[in-house]
């Protein structure tokens, strides 16, 4: 083939959709099925069957662990819990900066010093066994920051992490200080597991292209926090809870959606780039809100179906259904999460997915460089000279 007709550039759709980048093996998303996977197994199975340390094991090393296994990684990973003690002394300042922002904010540079503090290197020049080290210790170390974080913001003492307790019940006694109630435990260990990874979605690509410059595993990190910290992204479950506050009685459902898809308004909580059925994830969701049940679980189904409904009067031929952060917003309510901690919880579990990644994505060592078509006025303009004073 001609150099020239190599190079010439390939058009993609906007937003990229649909376009496949690379192979994984970490799973994919089915869309039109309603189905996802991590590695060969259902992704909403593994969270109503396993443990979060099972599938975090699953995404590292590709099988699931026995039980010898399983003791040994949860013991490693319980003693990467806490923090060196330079990123401890740096968090209150990080607290307070981010006061407005909340613990995601702090989060880009509690991990940026974390990875400098721990001496993470570039991936490019380190083996495989250092970058899953890396990772682990990245990991582990989320959760810890997240919560110190958000303790720190509310004028309350970090709580050391415990190593007696698994990654979601450690997770809940930091945020609180008490112990966790066993059910809340496995609703939030499900959701958990449930959001570790789901495609090459916005930041974990860009954890991948990161990853594929050579830099460390912090500095992908941080990226891939940045891209979640957008509410198109990881900062919906507190707007779909807004949603339902917005309507607040059954008698209002129809006449708030009507005027909102008039306006043009997007309603949060429905809707999703991949899916055109419902999300797997939202169903399993909403059946462990409906096992606690109560008031706030009733108004949300019947939220969830007129909604639909209405969208699919409003908006014909488009499929219209509620996505994870629906349901995922009600079960962290139920279970005591502050709204401000929805996204940086969802990040406690992505993190894992983005290692996962970006230890795939450092096997090869191919930069990631698109092009783009440039559409401004015509090259070249002669420069103006300098007006003289």
């Amino acid at each position: 083939m001609p150099i020239a007709e190599a190079n010439a550039p390939i058009e993609a759709p906007r937003g990229l959709a649909g376009v496949v980048v690379t192979e994984t093996q970490l799973g994919d998303v089915r869309g039109l099925e309603g189905f996802y996977h991590y590695r060969q197994y259902s992704a909403v199975e593994l969270a109503t069957s396993r443990g979060f340390e099972d599938v975090w094991y699953l995404m590292f090393h590709g099988a699931l662990p026995d039980a010898d296994q399983l003791a040994a990684f949860k013991a490693e990973t319980a003693a990467l819990r806490p923090l060196p003690a330079v990123v401890r002394d740096a968090l209150p300042a990080l607290a307070h900066a981010g006061a407005l922002a909340g613990p995601l904010a702090g989060l880009r540079t509690a991990l940026s010093l974390f990875g400098a503090t721990a001496g993470f290197r570039p991936l490019y020049d380190v083996d495989a066994d250092q970058r899953r080290a890396d990772a682990l210790a990245a990991c582990a170390a989320v959760p810890t920051l997240l919560t110190a974080l958000h303790r720190l913001g509310r004028g309350q003492q970090p709580i050391e992490p415990r190593a007696d307790l698994g990654h979601a019940a450690n997770y809940l006694y930091m945020l609180t200080g008490e112990e966790p109630d066993p059910e809340q435990v496995r609703a939030i260990e499900a959701y958990l597991i449930s959001t570790i990874d789901h495609g090459f979605n916005a930041s974990t690509f860009t954890a991948r292209v990161i990853t594929s410059t050579g830099a460390d595993l912090a500095a992908c990190l941080v990226g891939a926090v940045g891209a979640l910290s957008g509410p198109l992204h990881g900062g919906a479950p507190s707007r779909a809870l807004d949603t339902l506050d917005a309507i607040g009685t059954p008698d209002r459902i129809d006449a708030w959606v009507r005027d909102s898809v008039l306006r043009g308004d997007r309603i949060m909580g429905f809707g999703h780039p991949v899916y055109r059925t419902e999300d797997p994830r939202s169903r399993m969701l909403r059946g462990i809100a409906e096992g606690f049940g109560g008031p706030l679980v009733d108004f949300a189904v019947q939220v969830e179906e007129r909604v639909e409904a209405l969208l699919a009067e409003l908006k014909p031929g488009r499929e219209l259904h509620i996505n994870v952060e629906f349901y995922a917003g009600v079960v962290m309510e139920l279970c005591g999460l502050p709204r401000e901690m929805f996204t940086p919880t969802f990040c406690a579990a992505r993190v894992v997915g983005w290692s996962a990644n970006i230890l795939e994505q450092a096997e090869d060592s191919k930069i990631i460089r698109p092009a783009a078509r440039y559409v401004g006025p015509p090259p070249p303009q002669p420069v103006p000279a300098v007006a003289p004073r």
